[in-house]
């Protein structure tokens, strides 16, 4: 139930990491690092153990080792407790005190080690589909991606444009709803339409039938238009579905 599990560093990371801390605090100091096997550890179990340090937090823990020290016919140990640091630059979403689980929180986003090319990799751009509800940050990470040099493709703008008139839906989507779809311009009144096949399952099977089909086969195109400026690496951003592949 760990925050970030995947995250968390392997325990010989960890293990060199606190050696290290305790070496540079009391160099004098002897210490034996080891993996805990069971909830209790060593501490359930070493007779030459006196005291355990522990914070507000584990003071249950520090308890239980002492009653199960008890079964185990060793003497109690003496719990002394410390007080945790408060991190002065946690967010709402973070913990107050000083916590591995914001650390790894704040990973979020970073590279974890150097980029390698992979040489399996296709010449052609690399195509990253975004969908997701009103308000998910589909523009937000299209706009990153597009400061990183990818091609971006707005799938919602290649939807409208697929049935403007003269666009390759525009014919058939007429011929299955009838000329009430339209404004007096001859455009397709995208209200009219909506209401027409919402909440109607069959009816929107029909239009995405017709329209899906087109906006693939238009993403499919600027995909090539990208790989013709050298681009490499593509992202394709819409409610319509994920039409990458």
């Amino acid at each position: 139930d760990k925050v970030l599990r995947e995250l968390i560093e392997p325990y010989e990371v960890r293990a060199a990491a606190l050696r290290e801390f305790l070496g540079d605090v009391r160099p004098e100091l002897r210490h034996d690092v080891v993996p805990l096997r069971d909830p209790y550890g060593p501490a359930a179990t070493d007779p030459e153990l006196r005291c355990l340090v522990l914070s507000e937090e584990t003071r249950q823990g520090g308890h239980a080792v002492n009653q199960k020290r008890l079964q185990n016919g060793l003497p109690e140990l003496s719990l002394y407790e410390i007080v945790l640091l408060k991190d002065p630059v946690h967010s709402e979403s973070e913990e107050e005190k000083v916590s591995s689980s914001s650390l790894r929180q704040r990973l979020l986003g970073t590279l974890l080690r150097p980029l390698q090319k992979d040489p399996s990799l296709p010449a052609r751009p690399y195509v990253i589909g975004l969908t997701g509800g009103t308000g998910s940050g589909k523009s937000s990470i299209a706009k990153y991606l597009d400061e990183l040099g990818a091609f971006v493709i707005d799938a919602d703008r290649l939807g409208h444009a697929a049935y403007v008139p003269g666009g390759p839906a525009y014919e058939q989507v007429v011929a299955t709803f009838g000329a009430e779809i339209l404004n007096e311009d001859g455009t397709i009144n995208r209200k009219v339409l909506g209401a027409k096949v919402f909440g109607n399952q069959e009816r929107l099977k029909a239009l995405t039938d017709i329209v899906w089909p087109e906006i693939a086969r238009l993403v499919k195109q600027q995909i090539g238009e990208a790989e013709a400026l050298g681009k490499r690496g593509a992202a394709v951003a819409g409610q319509v579905g994920v039409l990458a592949g």
